[in-house]
This record gives C-alpha cells, sequence and structure tokens, in this order.
C-alpha cells in the first residue's frame, strides 16, 4: 500500500515542474489533459488526508472566500517609480550624470524592456510564498496575497538558502488575454479594459480570487531583496539568480557596457515590439553594480542609476475610406474603419477599430474624414479622433441583420453593443462550443481549444449539435488526436447527456443566464420549452430575473436558427425537463440570506448549501428584501450597509438553530 504523505509530495513535486515548464519556459511536456489528472488525483488524496495539506500545494492557488477589502501593508524599502528619458538626448545626458556622478570609472547597465503592467512585491519565507502587496504610493501598498496565489508563473515554493526574501516584479496580461477578456465584458454588456495595463491592475485588485484566476494574468521578476536591499553584488547577478530559483525572468535582457550599446537595444526593440505577447512602453536602464548604485543614491522620488527610456506616441494621420462590420466571437458586432495606409511606428496600418456605435457618434465620425489612430493594447490600431472633415462625407448605419449569417441583430437598451444571437453564427461557433463544453457547463473534458479549432476550420462541426454525432474515426484523423484519445471525447460527449436542464440552459449562451440563474429558471419553469415560449413579464416571475435577463432570452428564442439548434439537442437526448431538489417546506423557505466575514466553523460554500437545503436562498447583496445577514469575524461592508438597513444580522450559531428549526 502507498504512503500517501510520500505519494502527495511526489504528485507536487511533479505538478510543480509542469507548472514552471508551461508558465515559466513555454515547454510544456505534457497534454492539458495529462495534468488535471495529476491534479485530481492530488485533490483527492488531500481530501482524504486534510491534515496533510499545506499552504504551497498546487491546489491551494485558488481559494475561495471573497475578500471584504485590501489591507494596507508597508513596503520593506520604497519602491520608488524611474525617471523617463523621452529621446535620445535625454539618455544621453543620463548616461552623462552617470559617468560624472563615479568620477569615470568603469560601469555597466543591465538593459529589461518595460513592460506595462502592476508592480507587485512577494515575500518568501523558508522558500514558500507568505505575502503579495501592490506597489500603491511606493510607501504602502494593498495586501493581494490570495489573489496573487492564482497566478500560474510565480510559484508558491522554490529551493534556496535565503531563509527570507522578497522578489519585486511586473504583473501583465498578454494580448491574447487582454483580447478574450474584452470579448467577455462585450458578451456581458460591460465596459471594455482601455489596455492590458488597466486589466491587469483591476484582476490583482477584484475582491474574489476565482476571478483573478479565470483572468490569466503572468508575473515577470526583476529585482531579489534580502531585508529590503538588493540580494547579491549586481543586478544580472539578482536576474540570474531569480530565474535558477524558478521565477519568470524576462529573457530579453542585456548586460551593456556604455550608453552607445543601450540605444542599439532600444531602437532593435522599439522595431519589434509588436511581435512580443506582451504591452512594452520602452526599455528600462539600470547600473548593474550594486556598490554603484549605493553611491548614485537617489533624488527625492527616483533613484539616480536607472532611468526608463520611453518609446514615442504610436499616432499617424489618415483618411477613413469605409466602414465595415465584423462579427466577433461573442456575437458582438465592431465597426472597422478601413484607412488609407499609413506608417505607424515602422509598420502599415490599413484599419482601426471604432468599437460601437456610440464611439463613432462621440468622435462625430464619418466616411471620408481625416483621422488621427494611435497603436495600442488593441489588437488592430483606433481611432483616437477626428482630425478634418472630409469634403464628401457618408455617415454610417449600423446592419440590421448579422452581416456572417443573416441573423437577429439585437442592441438592449442602455448597452453600446449590437450583437448577432444566433449561437451557431459560424463568427461565433468556436466561443459557442468552448463555452457549451467548459467545466461547470456541460463539463466534456478533452474538448481544448485546438480542437475546437481543427473541428470548426476543417467544417466537421457547423454547430454545437454536431458535436453530438462526432465518431471516434473523425476524431483520431484530427492532428494530436489518437483513437484512445477520440473514443474518451466521445464517451465523455455521450455523458453529458445527462447533464440536468439548468446546466443545457447554461449552454445555449443566453446572455446573462449563468449557472445561478438557469437553476432558478428550471425551478421556476419545469421544462425548456415553457421557459421558450414565456414572455418577458412571465420570466421574471423566476428568482433573480430581471426585465434586462427576461428580455435577452426572448430575444434568443425569437431566432430562429436558436430554435433549430434547441430542436436538435432535444433529438440528441439532453435533459430538457427538470424536478426541483429545493425543498419546499424546509425551515428557511422564503428567506433570503447574505453571508459576510468568515465563520467559526462552515465555509461559505457549506453555508450556502445548507441554507438551499434547507429551502433558504443566499444572495450576494444587502437589500430590503434580505431576511438575514449571516456575519462572521472581519465582516466588511455588507455588515455596514445591513445596519444601515436595519437587517437583522446573525451569527453562526444563530444560523445552525434555525437550520434545526428553532
Amino acid at each position: 500500500m502507498k504512503d500517501p504523505a510520500r505519494e502527495i509530495e511526489t504528485l507536487r513535486a511533479e505538478l510543480r515542474r509542469h507548472e514552471h515548464l508551461y508558465y515559466v519556459l513555454d515547454q510544456p511536456e505534457i497534454s492539458d489533459a495529462e495534468y488535471d489528472n495529476l491534479m485530481r488525483r492530488l485533490q483527492a488524496l488531500e481530501a482524504q488526508h486534510p491534515e496533510l495539506v499545506t499552504p504551497d500545494s498546487p491546489t491551494q492557488r485558488v481559494g475561495g472566500k471573497p475578500r471584504e477589502g485590501f489591507v494596507k501593508v508597508r513596503h520593506s524599502s520604497p519602491m520608488l517609480s524611474l525617471d523617463n528619458a523621452l529621446n535620445e538626448q535625454e539618455l544621453r545626458d543620463f548616461d552623462r550624470r552617470v559617468r560624472e556622478l563615479l568620477a569615470g570609472e568603469p560601469y555597466g547597465y543591465v538593459l529589461e524592456l518595460k513592460m506595462d503592467g502592476l508592480s507587485m512585491a512577494a515575500r518568501f519565507e523558508e522558500g514558500r510564498f507568505q505575502q503579495a502587496i501592490t506597489r500603491g504610493d511606493g510607501e504602502v501598498g494593498e495586501d493581494v496575497t490570495e489573489n496573487a496565489r492564482t497566478i500560474r508563473s510565480l510559484p508558491l515554493a522554490v529551493k534556496t538558502d535565503l531563509p527570507r526574501f522578497e522578489v519585486r516584479g511586473e504583473t501583465v496580461m498578454n494580448r491574447k488575454a487582454f483580447e478574450r477578456l474584452n470579448a467577455e465584458r462585450d458578451e456581458r454588456g460591460l465596459s471594455r479594459f482601455a489596455n492590458p495595463r488597466n486589466a491587469a491592475a483591476g484582476s490583482l485588485r477584484v475582491l474574489e480570487p476565482q476571478i483573478t484566476a479565470s483572468r490569466r494574468l503572468d508575473y515577470y521578476t526583476y529585482f531579489l531583496l534580502v531585508d529590503g536591499h538588493p540580494a547579491r553584488d549586481s543586478h544580472w547577478q539578482s536576474l540570474e539568480e531569480l530565474a535558477r530559483m524558478g521565477f519568470k525572468v524576462n529573457p530579453y535582457r542585456k548586460l551593456c557596457s556604455g550608453v552607445e550599446e543601450a540605444l542599439e537595444f532600444c531602437a532593435y526593440w522599439e522595431a519589434r515590439r509588436e511581435e512580443l505577447p506582451y504591452e512594452i512602453d520602452g526599455v528600462v536602464l539600470k547600473v548593474d553594480s550594486v556598490e554603484q548604485q549605493r553611491r548614485l543614491g537617489y533624488t527625492a522620488k527616483a533613484p539616480r542609476w536607472a532611468i526608463a527610456y520611453k518609446y514615442p506616441a504610436r499616432q499617424a494621420e489618415t483618411t477613413v475610406e469605409s466602414i465595415e462590420v465584423q462579427v466577433g466571437r461573442t456575437g458582438a458586432l465592431t465597426p472597422v474603419a478601413h484607412l488609407q495606409p499609413v506608417e505607424v511606428s515602422g509598420v502599415t496600418v490599413s484599419r482601426a477599430t471604432l468599437h460601437n456605435e456610440d464611439e463613432i457618434e462621440r468622435l462625430g465620425l464619418e466616411i471620408g474624414d481625416r483621422v488621427v489612430i494611435e497603436r495600442s493594447g488593441d489588437v488592430i490600431p483606433k481611432v483616437v479622433r477626428v482630425k478634418e472633415k472630409g469634403s464628401y462625407r457618408t455617415p454610417f448605419r449600423m446592419p440590421t441583420h448579422c452581416p456572417v449569417c443573416g441573423g437577429r441583430i439585437v442592441r438592449e437598451e442602455g448597452e453600446a453593443a449590437s450583437r448577432c444571437v444566433n449561437t451557431n453564427c459560424p463568427a461565433r461557433l468556436k466561443e459557442s462550443i468552448l463555452h457549451f463544453s467548459s467545466r461547470g457547463v456541460m463539463n466534456i473534458d478533452g474538448l481544448g481549444e485546438a480542437l475546437v479549432d481543427q473541428l470548426v476550420d476543417q467544417k466537421i462541426v457547423k454547430s454545437v449539435a454536431d458535436l453530438y454525432s462526432l465518431t471516434v474515426e473523425q476524431l483520431a484523423s484530427l492532428e494530436r488526436m489518437g483513437k484512445k484519445s477520440a473514443a474518451n471525447l466521445v464517451r465523455n460527449i455521450e455523458n453529458s447527456k445527462k447533464n440536468p436542464l439548468p446546466r443545457v440552459l447554461t449552454a445555449l449562451g443566453i446572455r446573462f443566464v449563468g449557472e445561478r440563474t438557469a437553476v432558478f429558471l428550471a425551478e421556476a419553469f419545469g421544462s425548456m420549452d415553457k421557459i421558450a415560449a414565456a414572455g418577458a413579464e412571465q420570466l421574471q416571475q423566476a428568482e433573480e430575473v430581471g426585465p434586462k435577463v427576461a428580455e435577452a432570452i426572448v430575444e434568443f428564442f425569437k431566432e430562429r436558427r436558436n430554435r433549430e439548434l434547441v430542436e436538435r439537442l432535444r433529438a440528441a437526448g439532453l435533459q430538457f425537463t427538470y424536478q426541483s431538489t429545493r425543498p419546499k417546506n424546509g425551515p428557511l423557505h422564503g428567506l433570503t440570506f447574505v453571508l459576510t466575514g468568515t465563520l467559526p466553523s462552515l465555509s461559505r460554500e457549506d453555508a450556502k448549501k445548507m441554507i438551499e437545503f434547507a429551502g433558504g436562498k443566499v444572495s450576494s447583496a444587502v437589500s430590503r428584501k434580505t431576511s438575514y445577514v449571516v456575519a462572521g469575524e472581519d465582516a466588511g461592508s455588507k455588515l455596514a450597509k445591513a445596519q444601515e438597513l436595519n437587517v437583522p444580522v446573525i451569527d453562526e450559531a444563530h444560523l445552525v438553530e434555525m437550520l434545526k428549526g428553532n
């Protein structure tokens, strides 16, 4: 019989190795499914032996408790900002000052790409991650430890002789993750993030670690400190040490002997910055010797031994020749300006995004106008402003039907985006399939992005419903798919037919209908047919279904192509009826609870399940409709809101008594 402690430690070591290979070195050795199997085995063992769970285990990256707020923490030494050099002459002036202050003695620079993200310090003790703090005002930052745990390129444990140390680095969101996040926000009717930096900052500071985890942040380190001071004699040695310890260090760095070499490096990466998977806005120069850094010292705001060489703004003027509409993978329609070709930072640009109708109206833009465009964190450049109205102008009108599939176009009241509501629209099919098959929805394991790309690109799958017609032979013929993997996937697809109606409703991709809303709809109506036939007013009889959600459901079922999809899923054997499991006469029937703070013995998830099993409902926000607020230690704004609205506040012991019917 295997020793569980030894097997757990072996699994942890193996998972840490694969995390480092995938998230730091970008050299994966195993598939996502194999990684998931290792993780599930570790989770199962730790569930059987909770006394063996440690904070640095790979299973502990995502905590389950939302934060009530962030605690302020003082930095071990100031996280100062850098002075900027905006052109070659200013960089030469910086070099001259360094040379004069060092009285002509030899010195070198470490050159690093200036990544456009959010600075963060991470503290370690005995090689284990302990705390993460944002830069804040440089003296005091915010404790974002639980959110930082979710960043896969930040190791939770490293091998080192240093008993205590701190790393500092940049939290960034790469272009692909940024594009996906904005597409998701479009789908939910939320405002877009302006650039990856804002997205990274917002993602690190949300109150729920699960949200941070979903945003796919990355962390690149550039300082190694002990007691607030550099841990090695030179900055280059620190970077090399960080890489050896398993931290992610930007590989595009250089140790050089003078300003001419530095200027060459800056020019090289300015011309290639668009080839990088993340945003940069310049290059950072640091004097390599720590002893020389000490002698050079600091001004009131910045070190004298470092400077940021900032690249110029990437703007140009051109003329809008036409505007076409593209349909994104979430169904959102985006107007794109076709431009008279113009060079911006060495790249010829002929298209720029206009985002939506409101943006075009804000700009006062018509076809034929002369505009200023800018290259930024977006996938394609954007129009910043109208420079000059054209002699012959043509106003833009959003189409009434999808230019890709001919489906209905809907623009909800109060929203900027117009969208195609056809789930099977070719433009959004890949995203529809990924959502349909994802964990927590239909849970079809093995259906990842690469495979979905092949299925759609080769026209094997033209509708979500086609998944239920796939054969082992079809799948086995695809790249990186053997017969065994194909057979497993077909079995997983078949098993997904057993999922209850709420999962099927969620899988349809109706706007605003997530897992929780789908359960309320299924409980209120009992079948897909009744939900599809209900009007907006009827739908609002279901818990937590307001006018916006109800209208989205009505619009979804109005689209003929969506009704055809539903019928094909019915024919495939999916569950279209539902028998509620919520007690009708439980001790908490008709009561609504809000949970806040840390309860003495119950996790928030356990308390939620117990309340719902007893017939009650758990809400995320306090309102006049709230029956009770259950408050634990460190209860925050929700407790204050309850007191303001005179909502009764109880503790865990009182809740347990109520669950017993007392």
